[in-house]
């Protein structure tokens, strides 16, 4: 056991520290230096979901029932990995129209009702009044059981103590004060409690860090690893193997049930809509949240089971299996770790109902307690003066109203019960919110009415079919009208309704509930009419992503004085906020001061009341701006049409951007085909002008040699024989031209024979290396043949005798310009997966990188002023052979050799490989 004393002090350190890192988080908030505008204090804010049910609670049932534990942390996963979307739509909604909690979330969505936005508040606080209750048990069960473990394992747990001695009752204060110190330091909602989240955030770190040590001392201290705990397990713990099975006739329709309450728990619970939508000050940061959150979960849950194994294992028959996390440290005699996990425990519980405490009283406040001051017209509030006092006090009084029905709560049910089986009590009341709240995001037709009627249906079934039979297993009614009904009436068993028997308790209760939930809410919807403003706010909402001006239209035909609406403002906001706000709209219009306006137009007009909807919510706010407006409003029918008209024009500029787009890239193509045109021209001209002269050359000299001998018939035999061979040569030079020329023309109109079939590339290659040395022998090139890879089961498909007329013409270009004796050309191929690279590297004088691509597509010469090759133009070869590679699906290039020369470059794909698409670079060197 550890002593009261040292559990005190401890918990007064933590606290202590928490209020600390609150007060840090405001102050640099206030410097303009914020804490929270980073994405993983936001994912860590969003860990609040994991109170002491997870941190607990998941221990005890994994030990009672095995995976079942692990619903509460894969429907959590499941929403963020897959339907992250519908989150970062919530968040752009909240973000745009300044809303405050879910209930002002749902409100807005079907007209900003007053009625459905309170309703949402009573459910949101009988929902939530169970969970926080857990919370205190939790807190107060392991106190004890760490001040007195020796006496409580293997039995039943204490009742409560009373009130002065009950650490529950004490940690409720704290925890009211802790709510009241930095939750409601300020009423403009447009402000973030980020001193609470920064010390959420932190709490989220401490008890992943707490959980994580009594894991690892589990396993790795305790045990030599999984292998040697769930070994000794299968020994020790009867029917161990339950423990990794679903079993039993009901437990599946209870997981899928669960996974499904912890699906849509994570977004309607209040104080997740709160950390998750209000307080989000960046929509960027849900992208991160989708895939950290489930990462943090999954880090949590690790050790769960192994914890509850160890429990099973070193614990008594019978002992408390919620405690497992306090108790198996302590059987150990490990005191400092059992503390450590207390403190974990206790950051679970306190992060959960501080903002559980905030979120409800911004609901109660604005939903509850305002709009029925605002019936009351004695109290005349749009003419008193600062509201701003009253507003905080109704904030403050709230958090304590519902820490105190917390605790009665708890004290009520005596502190008995499972931690899971309260938590999803909570849970399946808050589940009732999501068919209004997820189905007024994509369907523009469900109705205010409809609404009303689902959330009444769903509630009624949750407290009948649920709450009755927990209130009987609590002896606070007879068991007789759960057992027979009531009145003796079998069809109305509440566990057994209409008959419906063999589920498991909680699936029956949601079944029912969300049967006559989503019943009404669609029925009643489809046989109803929306309202104007609900036919409003289902477009605004529902294309929150396709409208530019996402706000709702502006409802004022004539603008209300701008004396009024300051004076409504400064009333609830405050004079910093109302000065600011007007301020602001005064340098928008040209206005020296806000006393030289004196009419409020409709964005002011709209401005104010968004203004006042982030402090007293939508509902309220739309009442009390429409106390003072002077201006006539315009008609609902009459905003209708102007949404309408608004989104057919938002629609009609959208086609004319996407055929402004559409023209602007059909333009750049005529342009692109412009100058491609152009450039062909250009190219023709180069063409015919190498071409020529091409022919020109080998035609002057078998004119000239020709003249000669027809001039000079007194020519020796040698001489004679001499010009007939340059005459033959220069021939041979024009037939070889020649047909070059046809066979470029033929490639390039796309005709000519190919002989398609499998070919050997080192036979090519040895091939056109024989026919280069026979021509160059006199020159004396070391020319150099390197083959690599499987080259006999690797041909490439292609025509044999172009592929070597290409290999010869490669070659003979490197021979022709590498110097005399000492020239060197160099042959690499290399026989890859998919293709085959071969590399012709000279070490001549080289091409000049911006006529590199010249000797390929342009076909002129490039003189040796420019620092090219010496000795004439590079012909026609070189074009050929980029046609006839092309056509073997390859590709061709040069570049600078590493010996000073030219370097060509090819690559072929291998027979019955598709062609790759290369970069150059990408061959053998």
């Amino acid at each position: 056991m550890v002593a009261p004393w040292l559990i005190v002090i401890a918990s007064l350190m933590y606290v202590g520290l928490l209020f600390a890192i609150a007060w840090w988080g405001d102050r640099r908030a206030e410097q303009g230096r914020s804490v929270i505008r980073n994405p993983m204090v936001y994912t860590l804010s969003i860990a609040v979901y994991c109170t002491s049910w997870t941190f607990y609670g998941a221990v005890g049932t994994a030990a009672r029932k095995g995976p079942e534990f692990l619903t509460i942390y894969l429907g959590p996963t499941l929403m963020f990995l897959a339907w992250w979307f519908v989150l970062r739509k919530i968040v752009r909604i909240t973000r745009t129209h300044r809303v405050t909690s879910i209930a002002d979330f749902i409100s807005s969505r079907y007209g900003k009702s007053p009625r459905l936005s309170g309703l949402v508040t009573v459910i949101a606080m009988v929902g939530t009044m169970p969970y926080i209750a857990l919370q205190l048990k939790a807190v107060a069960t392991s106190y004890t059981a760490l001040v007195g473990f020796h006496a409580i394992v293997g039995a039943p747990s204490p009742p409560p103590a009373a009130v002065p001695a009950d650490t529950a009752f004490w940690v409720a204060v704290a925890m009211a004060v802790f709510a009241i110190l930095f939750g409601t330091r300020h009423i403009d909602a447009s402000e973030h409690h980020e001193g609470v989240v920064a010390a959420i955030a932190f709490e989220s770190l401490v008890k992943l860090l707490a959980f994580l040590a009594v894991g690892l001392f589990v396993v790795f201290i305790m045990h030599d690893g999984f292998a040697d705990l769930f070994a000794l397990a299968a020994e020790r713990v009867p029917d161990a193997a339950q423990l990794y099975a679903l079993s039993g006739a009901t437990a599946t329709d209870r997981w899928v049930t669960m996974l499904l309450l912890a699906m849509v728990a994570v977004i309607c619970l209040p104080r997740q809509f709160q950390v998750t939508a209000v307080e989000n000050v960046d929509e960027r940061h849900v992208s991160t949240a989708a895939w950290a959150f489930p990462l943090y979960l999954a880090v949590i849950s690790l050790f769960v089971l192994p914890i509850a194994v160890a429990g099973l294992i070193h614990l008594p028959s019978g002992a408390e299996a919620d405690s497992f996390v306090l108790t198996v440290p302590l059987s150990q005699g490990n005191q400092v770790l059992a503390l450590i996990a207390f403190l974990g425990g206790l950051s679970s519980a306190t992060g959960m109902v501080i903002v559980a405490a905030i979120s409800l009283s911004i609901m109660i406040s604005n939903d509850l307690v305002m709009p029925l001051l605002l019936r009351l017209k004695w109290l005349r509030l749009t003419s008193r003066g600062d509201l701003t006092g009253l507003l905080l006090f109704i904030r403050r009084a709230s958090i304590v109203a519902l820490l105190l029905m917390g605790y009665g709560y708890y004290r009520a049910t005596g502190g008995t019960g499972a931690l899971a089986s309260i938590g999803l009590i909570s849970f399946s009341a808050t589940a009732q919110l999501a068919p209004a709240m997820l189905g007024g995001l994509f369907w523009k037709n469900a109705t205010r009415a409809g609404a009303h009627a689902g959330l009444l249906a769903g509630f009624a079934m949750w407290a009948y079919t649920l709450v009755l039979p927990s209130m009987a297993s609590a002896d606070w009614i007879g068991p007789e009208v759960v057992q027979a009904g009531p009145w003796g009436i079998a069809l109305l068993r509440p566990e057994a309704l209409f008959g419906l028997e063999g589920l498991d308790p909680l699936a029956h209760a949601l079944f029912w509930s969300w049967l006559f939930n989503i019943g009404a809410f669609v029925g009643v919807s489809v046989f109803g009419k929306q309202g104007p403003l609900e036919r409003v706010q289902a477009t605004v909402f529902v294309d929150i992503f396709r409208r530019r001006d996402t706000a709702t239209p502006h409802m004022w035909r004539r603008a209300a004085t701008v004396k009024d609406l300051y004076a409504l403002t400064q009333r609830f906001l405050g004079h910093t906020v109302a000065y600011r706000l007007f301020r602001q709209h005064a340098k928008r219009m040209g206005a020296r001061s806000i006393r030289s306006l004196t009419d409020a137009d409709p964005a002011l007009v709209t401005a104010v009341e968004q203004e006042l909807a982030g402090s007293i919510g939508a509902a309220s706010a739309r009442v009390m701006v429409a106390s003072v407006a002077k201006g006539d409003m315009v008609s609902l029918n009459e905003v209708l049409k102007i949404l309408e008209e608004t989104s057919q024009v938002i629609e009609y500029s959208q086609r004319l951007e996407q055929k402004s787009r559409e023209l602007e890239r059909t333009t750049a193509e005529l342009r692109e085909a412009n100058r491609r045109l152009q450039e062909l021209d250009r190219l023709k001209d180069e063409f015919l002008s190498t071409v020529s002269h091409e022919l020109r050359t080998p035609l002057t000299s078998i004119r000239s040699f020709s003249e000669i001998l027809t001039d000079n018939p007194d020519l020796t035999r040698e001489e004679v024989e001499r010009f007939l061979g340059i005459i033959m040569r220069e021939s041979e030079r024009l037939t070889r031209l020649i047909d070059q020329l046809l066979d470029l023309a033929r490639l390039q109109a796309g005709h000519g024979d190919w002989n398609m079939a499998p070919v050997s590339v080192r036979e090519a290659l040895e091939h056109a290396c024989g026919v280069v040395n026979a021509l160059y022998t006199e020159r004396r090139i070391g020319l150099s043949l390197e083959i690599k890879g499987d080259t006999e089961v690797a041909p490439v498909h292609a025509d044999r005798d172009r592929l070597t007329q290409v290999f010869v013409n490669l070659l003979s270009n490197a021979a022709k310009y590498a110097p005399p004796q000492s020239g060197q050309v160099a042959v690499k191929a290399e026989c890859g997966r998919d293709d085959w690279r071969v590399s012709v590297a000279d070490n001549g004088p080289g091409i000049p990188p911006d006529r590199r691509e010249q000797v390929f597509d342009r076909f002129v010469q490039v003189p040796e002023a420019e620092g090219g090759r010496p000795g004439g133009g590079t012909g026609l070869g070189l074009a050929i052979s980029r046609q006839i590679i092309e056509h073997f699906g390859g590709h061709i290039w040069v570049e600078a050799s590493p010996q000073g020369g030219a370097l060509f470059r090819l690559i072929l794909p291998r027979s019955g490989m598709e062609p790759r698409q290369s970069e150059p670079g990408q061959a053998a060197q």
